[in-house]
């Protein structure tokens, strides 16, 4: 006789164990919407940007104090070399147009100014703009050249870019100046010095010629004045052609002590190659090292900063 063993159930599989809830989301702030970067990368981007200012604001200072006065200098040099072979040739410029019956470009030799008190000895340029007086003194193109018959203004700088009117304001009553063009030699004597509020020049007589130089007045580098020179034409008076250019058609960038705004693109794309130089070093520096770095980038960086200089220097007034 056989016994059946019933084997008793176990116990029951226990019963998974719940997940955890998924902790919950924190809001985004106002702060947290930007990028946090570590402490190394904030300090890169920080010098970064230190090294990009301190590239415009050297560019600046070597501009001002050695740049533009070399600059000035080859300019000067260039024009005088081009006007004595225009004066050879017979085709230096007599009138507001040249021999191809077209205004004369800005720029263009016209004269050779010579003021023995202040040592002054320039080519003078067509156009009184900025950028035309950065390469020396600018003749006002609605104007007579020196030596005709009426009223010949010409422009220069106080302080940069040579400074070739720097002593202007103190130049006496009576002193003597030239102006050599295409028709000769004119000379003038110094009548008066004016500032702003003076009385105007009197009205010229028929035949009479007279020779403004305009300048800025006051401190070096912070001019507070515009000072005008008047001198009379001594000599005879040259042929003087027609005038086919009036007030009326300048730009208020060639009046005194205006800037130029022509200049706002260029100094954009200086400043924009300035700051993707400045992103790439500190990129480079990854790879390459610090001084490695350094050693590549220093001299573009001051190339950048002296191109971005001068386009600065041109939007400034024309007179500085």
């Amino acid at each position: 006789m056989s016994t059946s063993t019933t084997s008793s159930p176990g116990p029951a599989p226990a019963s998974p164990a719940p997940a955890p809830a998924a902790p919950p989301t924190p809001s985004l702030g106002p702060d947290d919407a930007l990028p946090h970067l570590e402490p190394p990368a904030r300090a890169r981007l920080l010098g970064g940007a230190l090294v990009g200012l301190g590239a415009l604001l050297l560019g600046l200072v070597l501009q001002a104090l050695v740049v533009s006065p070399l600059h000035e200098a080859r300019d000067q040099h260039v024009a005088y070399d081009d006007f004595r072979s225009a004066l050879a040739d017979g085709t230096a410029p007599v009138g507001q147009v040249g021999t191809d019956d077209h205004l004369l470009p800005d720029g263009t030799p016209v004269a050779i100014l010579r003021i023995p008190a202040l040592g002054v000895d320039d080519v003078v340029l067509e156009g009184t703009a900025s950028h035309v007086t950065l390469s020396g003194p600018g003749h006002r193109r609605d104007t007579v050249l020196p030596g005709q018959v009426g009223a010949s203004v010409v422009m220069g700088r106080q302080s940069l870019f040579g400074g070739p009117f720097r002593g202007l304001a103190d130049l006496p009553v009576g002193s003597t100046v030239e102006a050599v063009t295409g028709q000769g030699t004119a000379t003038y004597r110094v009548t008066d010095v004016r500032h702003e509020g003076s009385p105007l020049p009197p009205v010229l007589t028929d035949g009479a010629g007279r020779l403004t130089l305009v300048s800025a007045s006051g401190p070096r580098f912070l001019p507070d004045d515009v000072v005008r020179v008047d001198a009379t034409l001594t000599s005879d008076p040259f042929t003087t052609p027609v005038e086919v250019t009036s007030a009326r058609s300048l730009s208020p960038s060639e009046l005194a002590f205006a800037g130029d705004p022509s200049a706002w693109p260029w100094l954009v794309i200086a400043l924009a190659a300035l700051v993707l130089c400045v992103v790439g070093l500190a990129f480079l520096r990854t790879w390459w090292g610090r001084w490695q770095t350094w050693l590549v980038g220093a001299p573009v960086l001051l190339l950048l900063g002296l191109l971005a200089g001068q386009e600065a220097f041109v939007l400034l007034p024309n007179l500085l």
